[in-house]
């Protein structure tokens, strides 16, 4: 087979796999009950006391943001907390590599989700020359000893990297250009990402077989269809985490009480309330 049919037959493979995606309706129905289901894992960690981190990883665009949110929606954000750490300030470039990542750790009865985490220094910094090669090779080997003194410490740890096709990072690097709405997803830093997506799939593979340990192991999501990878990716999480489900005490609205009665409404009438536009 020609490259040019060979080409062909990827960007029909990528349009077939786009038009085969889970349809709204019958992906939300899904999201709902898995989203319940979340809601009873809350319940079960808040009163357990777990402690629970999460990692996402991946290429850029590949849904990490998208599957952390679908996660988090319905939940209460004392307990699932999101955490998307700016670059290093100066003093923080000075300071143990991973510190900061150590300071968002959860406490009992918390789940932290880390949008990106400490596994920046074996992917985006060498590949951008943020750090010596030195630097990688010192994270990879110490970070099982890390992960291994987390885990010993009961925190229960998920690593989710999600893989997206080349493909169709391109489709939603377009998109991004192209749609008003999503223009401030698209930085200078990703487009350099994107021109260098071999040494991103080198970086990747050298991290998956440095730090893929038992007590820590990889999870690997395909992630072109957005909505199955959100779903197949929160289930996957449910069936990690024991837990149970706990009762509650069925909730009766109490009635307005009539002590102290006047008329609320009227004493706002002097205050400003903004235009009714819409």
């Amino acid at each position: 087979m020609s490259k040019k049919n060979d080409g062909k037959r990827k960007k029909n493979d990528s349009k077939k796999n786009r038009d085969e995606s889970l349809g709204r309706k019958e992906y939300m129905a899904q999201l709902r009950k898995l989203q319940v289901s979340l809601c009873d894992l809350q319940d079960w960690v808040k009163q357990e006391k777990l402690k629970v981190a999460i990692v996402f990883e991946g290429r850029d665009a590949a849904g990490k943001g998208g599957t952390i949110r679908a996660i988090t929606e319905k939940v209460s954000p004392r307990v699932f907390r999101i955490v998307a750490l700016p670059a290093p300030t100066e003093r923080q470039k000075t300071q143990l590599y991973g510190q900061r990542y150590i300071e968002q750790f959860p406490a009992g009865g918390e789940v932290v989700l880390f949008d990106r985490s400490w596994y920046n220094r074996a992917g985006v910094e060498p590949v951008m020359g943020f750090c010596t090669q030195e630097q990688t090779d010192r994270f990879l080997e110490t970070t099982p000893v890390f992960e291994k003194m987390i885990t010993d410490a009961g925190i229960i740890l998920l690593k989710y990297w999600l893989e997206v096709s080349n493909e169709e990072q391109e489709r939603r690097f377009k998109r991004r250009i192209n749609d008003p709405l999503r223009q401030w997803k698209l930085s200078p830093m990703d487009l350099e990402a994107r021109a260098r997506w071999y040494a991103y799939s080198r970086a990747r593979d050298k991290m998956l077989a440095a730090t893929d340990m038992p007590y820590a192991p990889w999870y690997l999501i395909r992630s072109d269809d957005k909505r199955r990878a959100r779903l197949n990716c929160i289930h996957h999480l449910l069936s990690k985490i024991p837990h149970e489900d706990i009762s509650h005490k069925k909730v009766k609205l109490p009635p307005r009480s009539k002590k102290g009665e006047y008329d609320d409404q009227a004493s706002l009438a002097e205050r400003y309330f903004i235009p009714s536009v819409y």
